[in-house]
């Protein structure tokens, strides 16, 4: 494999650990077997960490459940995890919901939709033309489905996502609510773990679900689904992964995770390089880490996505980020966003003080100490969801080049207007006009 260039140095000496106690350079941290993984992955196995004098001792697990539970009973120093779970333990939501915050992201993209084989032919049988790929015309033909098989008294969909707070089940919904389902009265929903995601397709448990690479990959060149949308469909910039740390472990070794992040973010601009590919591919598709193959997880890292059994490729540049367009930043604004979504389907409810600990989850403060020196953005917050082509954005440095991030409904998201926003959901589902496609 190829060496990793030096990573960036801290651009001021680190604090001192306190007198009698050492600091903490061995550091736990467990992941899913995921493409997004590859940061955590690569900054152990590419000497990105040891250089930062942390020894980074990797813990393959099989849901998140498991991560938000290990990483609270201190089984995990830190951990490759959903956006969204920070942002759930700040507000009390869901079982054990320990306090966790995240000092950086790791990375965009990924996502898929996945209907199994018979579904998707029975919507692609009523549509009246041939749709491309990524169509919302594919969320619309479900709800013909879901009409038909009501009247027929059959009953609903099952769909799965891989955990009640994520990304996925916030894009499921919004790509379903495009086409005018309704998630929580017309199918039903349900939680599978993202390596059982293709065999619980292949029995026929589900009709289809939302998970991050490779998983759809496999499900569609093993026959049993096709993908109808991905992450780029829906909005390109939805918050991903991060790295998830207690605060008590923060404030107890700082300096670690500090070094932690510096070693992450020089690992995240390696995985990002093209010529990097071939050997983060074999990295990745080892057993410990995805054990699948490496030419699955190299067409996965170019954009190239199966949509059919017989090689049939969708190219979608920048499907997976691992650093570029500030894909490592923990913008408060995304966090957010998420806060919405779970306005938006009944998770949460509207609390005084919650948007201040929605906004303590994503420490961009933390990023900030670490990356000093770095080209950072100049602002924890943005309008999200409003560019149709590259723009810069201001920073510390260089303007960073961020990528188009329009929302499938074409409504950018204002992190000063959350009441407004989640309001016009509302009104476009009382309405029936979810599947409109445009702003109200």
């Amino acid at each position: 494999m190829s060496t990793p260039p030096p990573s960036q140095p801290f651009a001021r000496p680190l604090s001192a650990p306190s007198l009698g106690r050492p600091a903490t350079r061995r550091v736990r941290a467990g992941f899913i077997p995921l493409i997004d993984a590859a940061v955590l992955i690569a900054a152990a196995e590419m000497g990105f960490a040891e250089r930062e004098g942390v020894t980074l001792d990797l813990v393959r697990d099989v849901s998140w459940a498991n991560i938000r539970d290990r990483l609270a009973f201190r089984q995990f120093d830190v951990a490759h995890m959903l956006s969204p779970m920070p942002v759930a333990a700040q507000l009390g939501l869901g079982m054990n919901a320990f306090p966790t915050v995240a000092p950086m992201a790791l990375g965009l993209g990924g996502n898929a939709i996945t209907l199994s084989t018979a579904l998707f032919r029975q919507i692609e049988a009523g549509l009246e033309a041939p749709a491309p790929e990524g169509s919302p015309a594919y969320a619309a033909g479900l709800r013909r489905v879901v009409e038909a098989r009501r009247q027929a008294g059959a009953p609903p969909l099952v769909f799965a996502v891989v955990y009640p707070f994520s990304s996925h089940n916030y894009e499921f919904r919004f790509w379903m609510g495009q086409g005018g389902v309704d998630p929580d009265r017309d199918v039903t929903m349900t939680v599978v773990p993202p390596p059982l995601m293709a065999d619980a397709l292949a029995s026929g448990s589900i009709d289809g679900f939302c998970v991050n690479a490779p998983w759809n990959m496999l499900a569609v060149e093993s026959g049993v689904g096709r993908i109808v949308a991905v992450k780029a469909d829906i909005w390109p910039a939805s918050p991903e992964k991060v790295l998830g740390m207690r605060p008590d472990w923060i404030e107890a070794n700082r300096d670690t995770a500090l070094r932690l992040v510096v070693a992450l973010e020089a690992a995240a601009r390696w995985c990002d390089a093209p010529d990097n590919r071939a050997d983060l591919s074999a990295l990745m598709a080892e057993p410990r880490h995805l054990g699948t193959s490496a030419d699955v997880v190299q067409r996965l890292l170019a954009g190239r996505i199966a949509i059919d059994p017989a090689g049939l490729e969708r190219s979608i540049p920048g499907y997976l980020a691992f650093h570029r367009g500030a894909a490592t930043f923990p913008w408060i604004s995304q966090g957010l966003w998420v806060y919405s979504q779970m306005l938006r389907w009944g998770q949460a409810e509207r609390r005084a003080g919650d948007e201040a600990r929605v906004r303590a989850a994503f420490r961009c403060d933390l990023y900030r100490e670490a990356l000093g020196s770095a080209d950072l953005p100049l602002h924890d917050e943005r309008v999200e969801g409003a560019l149709d082509a590259p723009a810069d954005e201001p920073s510390t440095g260089a303007p960073i080049t961020m990528p188009p991030d329009r929302f499938a409904d074409g409504v950018p998201f204002d992190p000063a207007e959350i009441d407004a926003y989640v309001a016009h959901f509302d009104i476009r589902r009382r309405d029936g006009a979810e599947g409109a496609g445009t702003p109200d």
